[in-house]
Parts: structure tokens; C-alpha cells; sequence
């Protein structure tokens, strides 16, 4: 079965389906800005554990972020940990500058 991730800007969400069928496998919400997206919660059914899907949430949102030269806030634990292991990604990590005072 192949699996489909798919940006649903009406939702705040990428949706992840297995080829064929209708039931959603999982799904990574977002809140994004003009130059940032901010990763809120990633959630994978039960049934889908183990099959690839968190990745392949994760890597689909990263790259369409990059792509569109957006900072990340990973607030979701899973995709902080994604991003974690995945040091290609460190990059997108957004930094807050801090004001330093006089």
C-alpha cells in the first residue's frame, strides 16, 4: 500500500492515507504565518503504529516548509523529535533573537 500525505490548509493540517482507503492514518496540525509554521500535534491511529506514518507526516510538513522558506516551531513533541534525529532539519528550527539590554 502506498501511503499519501497531503497539506489540508482548510483543516491546519497534513492528513497521511494509505492508498484505497477513505480512513485517515494520521494527521500533523499547524498553525502558520507568514514566516513560520508552527507544529502543534501529530497523532497516528492505533491501527497505523509502526508503519511509517509520523514519519512520513514529518518529513512531507518539513520539506514543504523549507520549500517555502518557512521557519518551525515544533511544538509537538513527536516532530521536535523528528526533528531531533534528523539533523537535515535542524536548519528550519526557528530561533528567537533575544534583546539584549543596555
Amino acid at each position: 500500500m502506498t501511503l499519501r500525505v497531503n497539506d489540508v490548509p482548510e483543516a491546519n493540517r497534513y492528513e497521511a492515507r494509505f492508498e484505497g482507503e477513505s480512513k485517515v492514518a494520521g494527521v500533523a496540525q499547524y498553525i502558520r504565518t507568514a514566516e513560520l509554521v508552527a507544529f502543534v500535534h501529530t497523532e497516528v491511529s492505533p491501527e497505523y503504529e509502526g508503519k511509517g506514518v509520523g514519519a512520513a507526516l514529518a518529513r512531507t510538513a518539513l520539506d514543504a516548509a523549507r520549500e517555502a522558506n518557512l521557519r518551525v516551531l515544533a511544538t509537538c513533541p513527536f516532530i521536535a523529535g523528528w526533528i531531533d534525529r534528523h539533523p537535515e532539519y535542524q536548519d528550519l528550527v526557528y530561533q528567537s533573537r533575544s534583546r539584549v539590554s543596555d
